[in-house]
């Protein structure tokens, strides 16, 4: 977590604006290198701050993209609905072809923190992202508790995605986001079909 966030200055409008400046600059600077590469004058200097800035909100570049991953996955993640459907069409391989066409967008920095040496924490966010989005849509809540019994379907689902999505990154995205999509949804839809009956069919 960053130096600021979920302190009393989290709300601060200045603040937000830093943790986007920060976070936009880094997500440029990945498009053309790994994020090894990227140090954090770079990000600095293409955010248009001073180091010392840099340094009041994040340690390093490495929390830095932690901090810029799990914010696209919720908003990703708030999209797809955990393969309840595209909004609009209500098709599963629209929700699993949008998931792998925005990894794809920022494969690089998705790369290096789903990798073999990448960061637990992005990827625990992710299986919990979509693990309770799951649950929502099973159970129409939207968290769990201690008192709920565990939802394996919903945990596999979301360990599942996790895993074919960064074996997909290491492998520089040999299939596009759409042959992704329908190669994952097969194997998928056995466990979620089974467990929800009611979850719509995907179209032939």
């Amino acid at each position: 977590m960053s130096r600021t966030e979920g302190g009393p200055a989290a709300g601060d409008r200045r603040v937000r604006r830093t943790h986007a400046a920060l976070r936009s600059a880094l997500i440029r600077l990945a498009e053309d290198r790994e994020l090894s590469q990227i140090s954090v004058a770079d990000v600095a200097g293409q955010a248009g701050v001073s180091r010392s800035t840099f340094y009041d909100h994040y340690r390093d570049v490495h929390e830095l993209a932690e901090a810029a991953c799990t914010g696209m996955i919720d908003e990703l993640v708030d999209v797809m609905t955990a393969l309840g459907g595209d909004p609009e069409t209500g098709d599963p391989l629209g929700s699993l072809q949008t998931f792998f066409a925005a990894l794809a967008e920022h494969a690089s920095l998705y790369r290096s923190l789903l990798g073999p040496q990448g960061s637990a924490r992005v990827i625990d966010h992710i299986r919990r992202r979509m693990a309770a989005a799951a649950l929502q849509r099973s159970t129409g809540k939207s968290t769990a508790t201690p008192d709920d019994p565990h939802n394996v379907p919903a945990a596999f689902v979301a360990g599942a995605i996790v895993g074919v999505a960064a074996d997909w990154l290491q492998r520089d995205c040999a299939h596009t986001p759409s042959e992704m999509a329908k190669l994952t949804w097969p194997i998928l839809s056995v466990c979620h079909f089974d467990a929800h009956p009611s979850a719509p069919r995907p179209r032939p």
